[in-house]
């Protein structure tokens, strides 16, 4: 599964805000992505959000 910056990702479970759409902010080791719902930003290594990530709505090419 490819993944660059600027991908909007649906997670499998719902952040507190109440949305599960994330915006890809940067990749690499880690990935930082921010909640399309309330802003906040998260950090997670690669291996964490594969495995959270449940599909790619948009890819920006």
């Amino acid at each position: 599964m490819e993944i660059n910056v600027g991908d909007r990702v649906e997670t499998k479970k719902k952040h507190p805000c109440g949305s599960s759409v994330w915006t890809v902010i940067r990749t690499g080791m880690d990935y930082k992505i921010k909640c399309d719902g309330c802003g906040r930003i998260v950090m997670l290594d690669r291996e964490k959000f594969l495995k959270r990530i449940k599909r790619i709505l948009d890819k920006k090419d």
